[in-house]
């Protein structure tokens, strides 16, 4: 997943850089509001933590214009406007949450892991990517119009890969969101289990990143269908 930090003080974004990384999360700094919101455009970004008092464009406008090009990627104000009216009118423009400096990391790390959550909140009924359907319904997976017996587990890695098609995960990353616990480098559960998939779908369906992670190869075919 890929964090994008709109900060113009060097060190609040050094640290903030720093911390999420260390998370495995992927990193980019805007020093002001007119790199920001051209960054934020990228459909690579996956969250936008926003400050206000910005050089150039200010957040209040970054946040505007956002919403009318990505109107679903989640935005996490963090400022030091702390009066109620700021909260009140930085919600009512769009934002998801709203943090105030001084902050603790802790908390802004567990607010972005919650809107992160809330945007992958089960959305359609069924994933389509790599020549593979999965019904998030009756939890089945079907390839080639064959029905693929899957453990709840592997159910949950290949709901991951699907929802991110084409997108290098890495270990980290499938741990968070697969096993729900921090990162054991001495681990090979997540291998193990991507061993599994091949074996019960394609071998070449989800491809090894040497020194990064795995990709679902899903080509350009990958759809939803709305929830009914």
């Amino acid at each position: 997943m890929n964090i994008l930090i709109v900060e113009d003080e060097p060190r609040i974004a050094a640290f903030l850089e720093r911390g999420l990384k260390a998370e495995g999360f992927g990193v980019e700094v805007a020093p002001d509001g007119e790199t920001g919101y051209a960054l934020a455009c990228s459909d690579d970004v996956d969250l936008v933590v926003l400050d206000l008092m910005l050089p150039g464009m200010p957040g209040e406008q970054v946040l505007t214009n956002l919403r009318r090009r990505r109107p679903d990627v989640p935005v996490i104000i963090l400022t030091a406007r702390d009066a109620v009216e700021d909260r009140v009118a930085g919600l009512n423009n769009g934002a998801d949450d709203y943090v105030t400096k001084p902050f603790s990391f802790v908390e802004l790390l567990a607010r972005i892991h919650a809107r992160l959550r809330a945007r992958d909140q089960v959305t359609a009924t069924e994933l389509v990517a790599g020549g593979v359907t999965l019904d998030l319904r009756s939890r089945t997976a079907r390839m080639s119009g064959r029905e693929v017996s899957l453990t709840a587990r592997e159910f949950a890695l290949l709901e991951t890969f699907m929802r991110h098609p084409n997108q290098v995960l890495s270990q980290v990353q499938l741990m968070d969101r697969v096993w729900g616990y921090d990162f054991d480098p001495g681990s090979n559960v997540v291998e193990v289990y991507v061993g599994y998939l091949r074996r019960k779908l394609d071998k070449d369906l989800i491809e090894t990143v040497r020194g990064a992670g795995y990709r679902l190869r899903a080509g350009t075919s990958n759809g939803t269908e709305p929830a009914t």
